[in-house]
């Protein structure tokens, strides 16, 4: 009877232990779980940008075909630069789209709204170019990198009216 009762004491406190390495496993695993859900949260926010993106320069499309011959004149492109390749000038204020024609009134809702849906900041700019034979380009750039993206992104669109 005696080595049964000198076992049972000299193992007093290994169940303790046993539940403290489980504890300190289970919160190592919780947390690469938070990590895991972290991250995947800040690809969602960087696709979510890149959606609205893709989505906003649609919208300029679509009003530049609604007035196509204005288009056609330029009056929608952000720079003057009639070279196709050249690269285009952005507009990243707001206030330096003059509001006099209805083509200037909607670029400065689409600039609006681009800087509503990726964020209102000096790197949020856009950029359009239509040319006379209806190949039109829209840049929109944006800071990406909050979401855990490579910092600066630029979508651009090309379409013909």
């Amino acid at each position: 009877m005696k080595s049964n009762l000198s076992n049972f004491r000299s193992q007093r406190g290994a169940g303790l232990i046993e539940v403290l390495v489980s504890v300190v496993i289970l919160a190592i695993g919780l947390l690469g779980m938070a990590g895991l859900q972290a991250s995947a949260l800040r690809g969602n926010q960087s696709s979510y940008a890149r959606s609205q993106a893709v989505m906003l320069s649609y919208y300029m499309l679509d009003m530049m075909r609604a007035d196509r011959d204005r288009a056609l004149l330029g009056d929608y492109n952000t720079d003057n630069n009639a070279t196709p390749d050249a690269v285009l000038t952005p507009i990243c204020a707001v206030t330096d789209v003059p509001q006099n024609t209805l083509a200037d009134n909607t670029r400065e809702d689409w600039l609006t709204a681009v800087k509503a849906n990726l964020g209102d900041n000096a790197q949020t700019c856009g950029a359009i170019r239509c040319a006379a034979t209806g190949e039109c380009t829209i840049q929109i750039t944006w800071d990406d990198s909050r979401a855990g993206g490579e910092g600066q992104q630029r979508f651009e669109t090309r379409s013909r009216l």
